[in-house]
């Protein structure tokens, strides 16, 4: 399904609506994935790739709660959220909560490294960019606009 487009009365901008089946059905696809990463990679890449992939699910998130949000929006609030968690692994309560419940490394991670948030800022521009860049060709499609009205 493709992200439909709307234009409110009086507003020369597009609102994008994404479908929240098909972020879901993505949010499926970069967990596997990221899981996929976590367990067979033990190369070098594997760290990056991965955290990588944590943003892109954050971005994604944040698409099925907000579908009408900008891009760029949405990467700021994903660059925030990424580096927020990853912050916190500099104190106890990460550790504390991952040794209570041990599959919450897989959310709150156990190191901090500083690459990691250069990681997830990239990421979340690529997946901004990448957002944008489909939902601008979505919007160029004729009738675009009257299916986001139904």
């Amino acid at each position: 399904m493709i992200p439909s487009t709307s234009v409110a009365p009086g507003d020369s901008r597009q609102a994008v609506r994404r479908p929240r089946a098909l972020l879901a059905a993505i949010a499926a696809v970069v967990v596997v994935a990221g899981l996929s990463v976590a367990h067979w990679g033990s190369a070098p890449w594997a760290d990056p790739v991965g955290d990588a992939l944590y943003a892109s699910l954050v971005y994604v998130l944040v698409l099925v709660v907000a579908p009408r949000i900008s891009p760029s929006s949405a990467a700021l609030i994903t660059a925030g959220a990424c580096s927020a968690v990853e912050l916190l692994q500099l104190t106890e309560v990460s550790t504390s909560l991952v040794e209570s419940v041990p599959a919450l490394r897989y959310v709150l991670g156990t190191t901090f490294s500083t690459v990691d948030l250069l990681v997830y800022l990239a990421a979340a521009a690529l997946a901004a960019l990448v957002d944008r860049a489909l939902t601008r060709t979505a919007a160029r499609k004729p009738g675009a606009a009257a299916r986001g009205r139904g």
